[in-house]
């Protein structure tokens, strides 16, 4: 029997008209109560949104949590903030987050741009052609390429076509923008404010040999200031953990001991009954020595110990302790890791500098290893800078040999994520799932429209904090390393688990009855079902369209914790409740673009296949851009800076899309081929488009390769900047001579040849408007101004380990009316040399909970453990 025959079948079975589809009752299903939800968190976000400006507006009162300046007041109403996104342009999230916010928002408007223009091109050729191909198909699938069967493969002509002209234009969307995001991050590099950070001019160094001398490095690169050589801060690390857990411990409990009197003084207040010492008339007659806080030296069997007395006395012994080891390493006495920073006077010298270490012919030193240019101290993963090139990359291979054997571990769940989807037709196969097909209509599309996208979400929220601790583990010394290769492997999960299997495996249980009865008949049932499975991603796009716009505005996990925690389950001491109040949301980028950039690739994969997709994608992508830009301009604070990088990467990792869609397509012809020779044609056509993609994306590569190094060796501006007078984190004494390959401010190293693009592609993927230059430009109403040199000071400790700079942190604890905590504050100041502990600030209310002593405007510069941001 044809197998296009058996899709043509009134039975009952897989494929037949009857019951064969619920695409149009899982879309309702999805969309109603999503839609719903989503209403309702809107209003919410809209009535909260005034009163409550610690969880949707926080940067407009905290002005240091800002590289330059606060975001401006909201404005009022329920719309109001309609309004703030309509008054400011996108850019204005670099002023107030990160080149990185200001890209990552760009990514969602990039792939609204892209779909709406697929949109435009497909739908009024293919709709037609795939409505009237005559294939049996109903509701959503009869405007997928499902309903071509292989006897009408001359229509395929129109998808093949189509494809060549919409991808072809998506390559060349991706090539654009990967300009522009070099000449935009080369731009915000070279602004005034960006080259004369400190961070800026600084390398790290790994594989250093240790015999290597002071003079040595100076004379190895030209234009070299400064050096922090790293030592090995384990046992002063376990010293700073043990006395900042020791001293917050002895927070909690002078706290504690304060609440326990002040409550049994409200008490004696209020008539009720309560513990007071007869004898004593001053305070301390409402402390009951048997309430004073205790804790156990060790987990359930330690020493049980008073934690006031014992905390004193340990830190008593702790801080002249750590103060010594902190002075050693200070001194550059401690045992060194083979890592150093080292600081030049310019931007361009750093510059210099790192293309000379990229260049084999002229590498000073083979053995030393340039890990990153522009990293900051906060960034710095200080336990892996003693690990070696070689090792590292041994790691990496373990690492990412177990990210791959849990991809295929993963493949059963998701797998089964993919069955539940079409649950319906399984029950057709076996009888002890009939009662499935007795369940109403609305039901069963909750549970294979619905229910499935959640399953699938929830499986897989761990697993970037499994990819993130192996990079981790991998070797890489940086924050930005870590994210970056996060990305890589959480991307590959994204694709492999949440697109590629739960396809096929959707694809596959809707026609596993005839697969079972006629094993022949496999790939070709697989490859006329494949675009039916289209209808899961559907309903994907709307709950993360309706969802993730919704929740993200809305804000739940910042609602719950700050106002409803907040209140039912409120600090217990100053410090906790500061941090809660001054600890912003920030997104982790190694998480944040895969799954976003994933919807982009299903999009395009499913472009020619099942056009419909690229709709619902431009709808759930415009509601997500809008939520996130939002946050980013009010709401987030980012804490790993990658420049740019995590966007640009990205980008290329959106071309897999493109392959996908043209490989699937390739696919579906290439198997009509066997029924109807017509399909011929556009097969041949689909393998050149293939080709030529493969043939483009290689020359692009290399282009930006080229463009980057060749944009990154233009003199950037020149950068302002303060010497570090003494050798502090220096070495000294003998070591092995390093040939001067530089001198005089020179570089060794030959600019770029220029990559050889016809001029008309150049105009096209990178014009005049968006070279560096007219981007710089753009710029300067955030970045014109440089930044002030840090204090000689600040500047000194910037890339010593946290452990040596650390200080013994300030205790911050609740003034009472009874005299207790100021009697707490003389005692454990005289028992601790070299201890601050205040009481300011922070007093009891009414209900014995810690109270500010100034108003909201004020409390986070006023608060005694306030800090100021450093931007190095």
């Amino acid at each position: 029997m044809d197998p296009m025959q058996l899709l043509r079948r009134d039975d009952g079975q897989p494929g037949s008209n009857r019951g064969s589809s619920n695409s149009l009752s899982g879309l309702v299903s999805t969309l109603v109560p999503n839609l719903l939800i989503a209403i309702i968190f809107i209003v919410l976000f809209m009535i909260f949104r005034p009163k409550f400006r610690r969880v949707y507006a926080p940067r407009t009162y905290i002005d240091s949590l800002s590289e330059h300046r606060r975001t401006p007041q909201p404005s009022p109403g329920l719309f109001g903030w309609i309004t703030d996104l309509r008054r400011v342009d996108d850019k204005y999230i670099l002023d107030h987050s990160s080149i990185d916010g200001f890209l990552f928002v760009r990514y969602f408007k990039l792939i609204v741009i892209i779909t709406f223009l697929g949109c435009c091109i497909t739908w009024p050729v293919l709709f037609p052609v795939n409505a009237t191909g005559g294939g049996g198909k109903e509701q959503l699938d009869l405007l997928s390429m499902a309903n071509i069967p292989n006897a009408r493969a001359n229509r395929y002509y129109a998808h093949s076509l189509v494809s060549v002209v919409f991808l072809s234009l998506v390559m060349i969307i991706i090539a654009r923008e990967s300009f522009y995001a070099i000449n935009i991050r080369q731009a915000y590099r070279r602004s005034p404010w960006g080259a004369s950070r400190l961070s800026s001019r600084t390398i790290l160094f790994t594989s250093v040999p240790k015999a290597l001398t002071q003079t040595a490095l100076f004379e190895m690169f030209p234009g070299v200031i400064h050096a922090w050589v790293a030592s090995n801060c384990k046992e002063l690390t376990k010293l700073v953990e043990d006395r900042d857990d020791t001293a917050m411990k002895l927070e909690t409990a002078e706290v504690q001991l304060s609440r326990d009197a002040n409550q049994n003084r409200i008490k004696a207040a209020k008539g009720k009954k309560a513990y007071q010492a007869q004898d004593l008339q001053d305070g301390t007659r409402w402390l009951n020595p048997k309430d004073r806080p205790t804790h156990k030296l060790k987990f359930l069997i330690g020493k049980k110990v008073d934690t006031i007395e014992y905390g004193r006395q340990h830190l008593a012994e702790l801080i002249p302790k750590i103060q010594a080891e902190q002075d050693k390493h200070w001194n550059g006495a401690g045992d060194l890791v083979g890592a150093v920073f080292l600081e030049f006077d310019t931007q361009k010298s750093a510059q210099d500098a790192w293309l000379m270490m990229h260049n084999r012919k002229a590498k000073p030193n083979k053995k030393m290893q340039a890990r990153q240019l522009g990293v900051t101290p906060q960034e710095v993963v200080w336990n892996n800078l003693r690990i070696g090139l070689a090792e590292h990359w041994v790691r990496w291979l373990l690492a990412t040999a177990f990210i791959t054997v849990m991809i295929i571990f993963f493949a059963v769940p998701v797998a089964f994520v993919g069955l539940v989807s079409n649950i319906n037709y399984l029950a057709d196969r076996f009888s002890w799932l009939e009662w499935i097909l007795k369940i109403p209509k609305v039901i069963l599309g909750v549970v294979t429209g619905l229910l499935p996208v959640v399953m699938l979400a929830v499986l897989m929220a761990l697993v970037p904090i499994f990819c993130r601790l192996l990079a981790k583990l991998a070797g890489w010394v940086t924050l930005t390393q870590i994210e970056l290769q996060t990305q890589s492997w959480y991307f590959a999960f994204q694709v492999v688990q949440v697109f590629l299997i739960t396809t096929f495996a959707s694809a596959a249980t809707s026609v596993v009855n005839e697969i079972i009865k006629n094993p022949a008949t496999a790939i070709t049932l697989l490859s006329t079902n494949l675009p039916t499975a289209s209808n899961f991603y559907i309903n994907y796009f709307i709950l993360f369209g309706l969802s993730s716009f919704a929740g993200t505005l809305l804000n739940i996990g910042g609602f719950v914790t700050v106002v409803l925690l907040g209140r039912i389950l409120p600090g217990k001491t100053p410090r906790k409740i500061f941090q809660k109040l001054v600890t912003f949301a920030a997104p982790m980028w190694g998480s944040e673009f895969p799954k976003w950039v994933n919807l982009g690739v299903i999009a395009l994969s499913y472009s020619c296949i099942a056009p419909l997709v690229l709709g619902f994608a431009v709808v759930g992508m415009s509601l997500i851009y809008i939520a996130f830009r939002y946050n980013f301009l009010y709401t987030y604070e980012a804490n790993i800076d990658t420049k740019g990088a995590a966007y640009q990467r990205a980008l290329q990792q959106l071309t897999t899309g493109v392959y996908i869609s043209e490989l699937c397509l390739i696919g579906l012809f290439a198997i009509a081929v066997a029924d109807n020779r017509a399909a011929i044609g556009p097969l041949v056509i689909e393998a050149v488009m293939l080709g030529a993609t493969i043939v483009f994306h290689f020359i692009l590569r290399q282009a930006l390769k080229h463009h980057e190094t060749r944009v990154a060796y233009s003199d950037p501006v020149p950068t302002p900047h303060s010497h570090i007078e003494d050798g502090v984190g220096q070495t000294d004494g003998a070591g092995m001579p390093t040939e001067k390959l530089a001198t005089n401010g020179s570089s060794t190293v030959e600019p770029p040849k220029p990559t050889r693009i016809p001029g008309f592609v150049a105009r096209i993927i990178n014009p005049e408007k968006n070279s560096v230059a007219n981007l710089s430009k753009s710029l300067d109403q955030f970045y014109h101004k440089a930044q002030e040199p840090l204090p000689i000071e600040i500047q000194k400790r910037a890339y010593f380990n946290p452990a040596v700079t650390s200080p013994t942190p300030i205790l911050w604890i609740v003034k009472d009316e009874m005299g207790i905590s100021e009697r707490e504050v003389r005692d454990t100041s005289k028992a601790v040399n070299g201890l601050t502990i205040t009481d300011q600030q922070a007093t009891f209310n009414e209900k014995n909970k810690v109270a500010w002593k100034e108003g909201d405007q004020g409390f986070a510069t006023n608060a005694p453990i306030w800090e100021d941001r450093i931007v190095y």
